[in-house]
């Protein structure tokens, strides 16, 4: 009789599930999204001392390990005044579920957790409603929206985002080819399941579904 392998650890020992939150997985990419373009909390830049490019330099100013509603990284993503949240208007808030996960990592005591398990992924499930926006707006659209348009491109619509796919930009940067800026850019490459949820998308003419 075989033994069953335990599940992966992350590098503080704890299993992870599919249900709990992940530094690496699901919180870093909100941050390099939305958070380190030019002029705001990049290395580079550094905007009112907050770097928030990696989880040394995250945890180092504005969280409070256990205790999001302290965490002042946490209260500017729920400001009410546009002049102080963040991300800086006229960029869009995160999302519910975004500020959630960081609030749910905070609370849980914003560990540093990394190689999780996979969240479960379908990859019949391929439409761009139900699939391809999530991706583009969990680890791109902070950097490719009206207002920044890293690159050039925009990725905060239907129509930017199939001509950033007939170009054949989409696909070789996620996938990182030879030729293409590898993206996201400053994270870790996007899951194989998500990669083929994309390519399934575009294999289907990349239809508005």
């Amino acid at each position: 009789m075989h033994k069953i392998p335990n599940p992966p650890k992350s590098n503080n020992s704890l299993p992870i599930t599919d249900s709990s939150i992940c530094f690496e997985r699901d919180i870093l990419p909100i941050f390099i999204s939305n958070c380190t373009q030019a002029n705001c909390h990049g290395a580079a830049n550094a905007q009112d001392g907050y770097i928030l490019t990696d989880y040394n330099s995250i945890i180092k100013k504005g969280i409070r390990k256990g205790n999001a509603s302290e965490s002042k990284i946490y209260k500017v993503l729920i400001e009410q005044d546009l002049d102080d949240r963040m991300p800086l208007a006229p960029n869009a808030a995160l999302t519910a579920t975004q500020i959630n996960s960081i609030k749910k990592w905070i609370d849980e005591g914003a560990q540093n957790t990394t190689n999780c398990i996979a969240v479960e992924c379908d990859t019949n499930l391929f439409t761009y409603s139900g699939a391809i926006t999530t991706i583009i707006n969990d680890n791109c659209i902070g950097c490719h929206n009206s207002n920044t348009q890293s690159g050039g491109i925009r990725l905060d619509n239907y129509n930017e985002v199939k001509s950033v796919v007939n170009s054949g930009r989409l696909l070789g940067s996620i996938k990182r080819e030879s030729g293409f800026s590898a993206m996201p850019q400053g994270g870790a490459q996007l899951s194989n399941c998500k990669i083929i949820q994309i390519e399934k998308w575009i294999a289907n003419n990349a239809p508005n579904n």
